[in-house]
């Protein structure tokens, strides 16, 4: 049948670190491959729950730059960025006039977030987040949005805010359905915790090598082996998770045996990962510094994503329009 439309925005709070490729991007990389992928940079989104002025551009800029060296081809979607469509705040407004408010207070993720964040005095954009979010969606007809399970109560209000308006206006664009992801491996930072920017335990893919190194020098590895000569137990050992990434065959099965009979020290388990990981790394930094250099190139995929994403997104619009009866039929 028909290619499905996917839709998806990608928050760009900072850089990418070495859980990322193996998790959203490749995930992101596969559907282009079936579908018809739209992939936005959320920079309104960062907004709502960030105080005071942030060099956005740059940040958007950076995770884009980050998705093309991980080797996501703008030919085979249409790659973006949110304030780059001028229809995404209309639209939200008009999609804002059938959302009840009871919708918004209730979403688990607008109650955790101000929770969590401490936010004594939540702002109109946080509540309306997934009112956005519905208009992030909808504004290009997208039918499916791959989500993690905790995103899942997002896609349930847009759903809904799409249903309404459809019920009230006619059929201008589709129900979002969500794809829940399998989520990747946790991949284990320094620490043996997962591998997050809040835990100052990851790689990042920007590093240069050295601080790449001199990070996974700092590992955890398994306690009951602290002196070299003891029997060690790779499936305790995050070290040795990481080299399942990088190794197969008789070169694993080569560090699984000198860890266990305990001639392997961790020390130089530890230098032939941050070498495996330097070189799996070396192409994408290699592309992240090229396309650094050549803004011409970053700048002319971005336009020509906003240029098909802007098509689609005025054509809803304006039936949008006519349908409220704002304009004429």
């Amino acid at each position: 049948g028909r290619m499905k439309r996917i839709v998806t925005g990608i928050r760009p709070t900072g850089p990418l670190h070495l859980g990322h490729p193996y998790g959203n991007i490749r995930q992101m990389i596969e559907l282009t491959e079936q579908h018809d992928c739209f992939y936005f940079s959320a920079d309104y989104h960062v907004l709502t729950d960030k105080a005071g002025r942030i060099e956005m551009s740059d940040m958007v800029e950076d995770n884009i730059i980050d998705l093309l060296a991980c080797g996501l081809d703008p030919g085979k979607c249409t790659l973006f960025k949110q304030s780059d469509i001028p229809q995404v705040p209309e639209f939200h407004l008009i999609l804002s006039m059938v959302t009840p408010v009871g919708l918004l207070e209730r979403c688990p993720l607008f109650r955790e977030q101000v929770k969590e964040l401490g936010i004594d005095n939540p702002s109109y954009g946080l509540l309306g987040y997934p009112v956005l979010q519905t208009a992030d969606i909808c504004m290009y007809r997208g039918e499916v949005v791959p989500v993690g399970q905790d995103q899942l109560p997002h896609l349930y209000i847009s759903a809904d805010i799409a249903g309404t308006f459809r019920f009230r206006y006619g059929d201008i664009f589709p129900v979002p359905e969500a794809k829940i992801m399998e989520v990747f491996a946790r991949i284990p930072g320094t620490d043996n915790r997962k591998m997050s920017k809040s835990y100052g335990n990851a790689i990042n893919i920007a590093d240069d090598e050295e601080t790449t190194k001199k990070m996974v020098l700092t590992y955890y590895t398994d306690p009951k082996k602290p002196r070299k000569g003891d029997p060690g137990h790779p499936d305790e050992c995050p070290v040795y998770y990481l080299h399942r990434l990088y190794l197969e065959g008789e070169p694993l099965d080569e560090v699984r045996k000198g860890c266990e009979s305990g001639e392997r020290m961790c020390f130089h388990c530890k230098g032939d990962l941050a070498d495996e990981i330097n070189e799996e790394l070396k192409p994408i930094r290699a592309k992240r510094e090229e396309l650094k250099q050549d803004r011409d190139t970053l700048n002319n995929i971005l336009a020509a994503g906003a240029e098909k994403a802007r098509a689609v997104a005025a054509d809803v619009l304006s039936e949008c329009r006519k349908a409220i009866g704002i304009d004429r039929k």
